[in-house]
């Protein structure tokens, strides 16, 4: 049975593909500033786990009988829940507010099936930037472009992102978007993969 993966991050998808699991991509098309605003004073934690929560069931709907996977990560910086940035200019003042401070990353996914919840799981992540000189930044947003827009945080810690970090404490596949072991572990059980 092929997973749906309820997603169009190119991050997940790889991880997925690296993995050898057979999937197919259906993005849930969701507001997903709406639904962190409903979400106002929930920590990270649970907003990503509530978002993912809500892809794999929004998706589920529209494919009776298969299995979901739907994922998110936020990002919590001294108490402020991030999102994806809209622009280079708005990705550049948020990594120089990044610059040597350390911020929560939580990545979750969950698993779905006809409109019911089958499982969740969230994985937190501490990452420490390293102070970020301003010619850094230049070549960085040069040399990423808009591709890193689609990604909270501004960063592809696989490539080029890496060199932001000084410290990373946590699952490095929670790092690229995706508890990918328990998901795999999950999707085991589920019968979508052999045991």
């Amino acid at each position: 049975m092929t997973l749906i993966l309820a997603s169009a991050s190119a991050s997940r998808k790889a991880l997925l593909a690296a993995a050898g699991v057979a999937f197919a991509a259906d993005p849930a098309d969701l507001d997903e500033d709406r639904l962190m605003a409903d979400l106002n004073g929930a920590d990270a934690a649970t907003v990503a786990s509530e978002l993912a929560r809500q892809k794999a069931l929004h998706v589920s709907r529209r494919h009776p009988g298969r299995t979901v996977l739907g994922g998110d990560s936020v990002i919590d910086l001294e108490g402020r829940l991030l999102g994806k940035c809209a622009t280079l200019d708005a990705a550049r003042n948020l990594l120089a507010a990044m610059s040597g401070k350390t911020h929560l990353l939580v990545s979750a996914a969950a698993l779905a099936r006809d409109g019911a919840l089958l499982w969740a799981h969230a994985s937190p992540c501490n990452m420490t930037m390293r102070d970020l000189s301003p010619q850094f930044l230049d070549d960085y947003l040069a040399a990423e472009g808009t591709a890193i827009l689609s990604s909270v945080g501004c960063y592809h810690f696989e490539g080029r992102g890496a060199q932001l970090f000084a410290r990373v404490e946590g699952d490095y596949f929670s790092v690229l978007g995706l508890p990918l072991l328990p998901v795999l572990a999950q999707l085991r059980k589920e019968s979508v993969l052999a045991s």
